[in-house]
């Protein structure tokens, strides 16, 4: 046989096209070339395979050997495309019947020796290989993730020997069965924080209705620890976004660790990162941190310290819960649905809102250091808050009152979460403009209240849609079927920093 047709898989953003390796031996001076928009790392695929061919006493033809990578004008990278070229060698010389291959789709990097090396992004490939009903060859350190995949059949090795002899049908690889369990995941406690009743009351409803959360504050008044415990009281995730959240991680530089599936995510991007590092990039585009934050938080401390070129990548994510990364050759789409948590300082020393009088900053600097957010972001960020010092009661643990555990507060969001799926399908946060008319209607009095605020602080209609999502959250923590006044007042009691501006003007 002189033609051999093999099935691999490439990686394009979180989808993953299929590959047809077809390797053809024709007369000639003995060489081999790869043909199909190869990078440089697939393009030395024919050393490795050459050298695992004849380590393992195969023959490797003395002709002239053309792989073609189809489809040709999607780009191919990595090393996973070394164990198909092989078997596609291997095939195309007889040494191996070729009547099995038709069954199959194989990925896995080759050592000179022959052994299989993991390859990233194997998630994305075993959902896609499942549609096509074939099974999946592969690294045996890979099997537990693609195992995630249910319905594929998986026959993970750990040498190109084994996936021979499976071929020939000496001895069969044995099919991997795997059932994953959730880990329990010890997050941080919601009762570690003493005081901070109205910040705590804010992070519930953030996480009860999915919004985003502005905190105020001067520092170390517990902003940080509060964002920490957010994904704590986060309902659990589905099947479809933890498949989801797992194949982000997959396809990233940091590779996806099977004892985080089905945890939220909650990354915390230091405030020198640039934009390619929030939203993602390459020449090979990867996900970025808003990515990587999929289903879960996504946590900004010193907000003002970002750069604003940087704040503003995160305006079209917010409101569309994707990000499109163009390149000259081609594009990527990367899902970005997380929940936006930034941290402030009321002004450049910190001590703005602090009753001891150590603030010695002026107008002017105030409001330059906070023109570094602009208006278009903090109206896509539902809820901002002030988190003011403690008492020197609370500080020295005099204060005895009861404090919440997060197991306590997170059964109060998961019911009010339910309550959104059976309504709407989807949390609050992520309501349209139809569905808030439908969702949150509102008497003549509450109209009337929301007017007047509207002229008093001046908003925009997309804040004002933000005030109503988030009352409908609260109504929803309370179980009522409706809006009522109690609870449009505190959701627009959430809105601090238009109120600071007020004030400031």
């Amino acid at each position: 046989m002189d033609v051999a047709v093999v099935f691999s898989r490439a990686l394009a953003g979180i989808n993953s096209p299929q590959v047809t390796i077809e390797v053809h031996l024709s007369r000639g001076l003995p060489g081999m070339s790869i043909v199909g928009l190869p990078e440089t790392a697939v393009k030395e695929s024919r050393d490795r395979v050459r050298s695992a061919l004849l380590n393992n006493h195969f023959d490797f033809p003395l002709q002239r050997i053309t792989v073609n990578l189809a489809p040709a004008d999607l780009p191919k990278e990595g090393g996973r495309y070394d164990l198909p070229i092989a078997i596609g060698i291997l095939a195309a010389s007889s040494q191996i019947p070729i009547n099995q291959l038709q069954h199959y789709e194989f990925v896995g990097e080759l050592a000179l020796t022959g052994e299989l090396r993991a390859v990233h992004g194997c998630l994305p490939m075993a959902n896609s290989t499942r549609s096509t009903g074939r099974s999946m060859i592969l690294p045996r350190t890979n099997a537990e993730e693609a195992a995630l995949i249910p319905d594929l059949a998986i026959y993970p090795a750990t040498h190109l020997l084994q996936v021979c002899t499976h071929l020939t049908g000496s001895h069969p690889l044995a099919e991997f069965h795997c059932t994953h369990t959730r880990q329990t995941r010890q997050y941080p406690n919601l009762v570690d924080i003493r005081g901070q009743h109205q910040a705590k009351r804010a992070i519930e409803i953030a996480a009860a209705g999915s919004h985003n959360l502005l905190m105020i504050g001067p520092p170390g008044t517990g902003k940080t620890m509060l964002a920490e415990r957010l994904p704590g009281l986060l309902p659990p995730m589905s099947e479809t976004q933890s498949l989801e959240s797992a194949a982000i991680c997959s396809i990233s530089n940091q590779g996806f660790n099977i004892q985080s599936w089905g945890q939220r995510p909650f990354r915390s991007p230091h405030h020198t990162s640039s934009a390619i590092a929030l939203v993602g990039g390459g020449s090979h585009p990867r996900p970025g941190e808003i990515s990587l934050a999929h289903q879960g938080v996504l946590f900004l401390d010193e907000l003002p310290e970002f750069d604003r070129k940087v704040l503003e990548v995160l305006r079209e994510p917010l409101e569309s819960g994707k990000i499109t990364i163009s390149r000259a050759a081609h594009q990527a789409e990367f899902p970005a649905r997380f929940q936006l948590v930034a941290a402030m300082n009321p002004c450049p020393c910190g001590y703005y809102t602090d009753t001891s009088g150590r603030c010695e900053c002026t107008a002017e600097q105030i409001r330059r250091y906070r023109s570094r957010i602009s208006g278009p972001l903090l109206d896509r960020i539902d809820m901002q808050i002030e988190v003011p010092n403690m008492t020197r009661q609370i500080i020295t643990g005099a204060d005895t009152g009861k404090r919440e555990t997060s197991a306590e507060v997170h059964e109060r969001v998961v019911v009010a979460y339910q309550l959104q799926l059976q309504r709407a399908g989807k949390p609050n946060n992520w309501l349209d403009n139809s569905e808030v008319e439908r969702y949150c209607p509102l008497d003549t009095q509450q109209r009337q209240l929301l007017e007047k605020i509207i002229v008093k602080y001046n908003l925009s209609a997309k804040a004002l849609h933000r005030i109503l999502k988030v009352a409908r959250t609260i109504a929803d923590l309370a179980q009522s079927d409706s809006i009522l006044t109690p609870h449009l007042q505190e959701a627009i009691n959430y809105r601090r920093l238009d109120r600071l501006q007020r004030q400031q003007n």
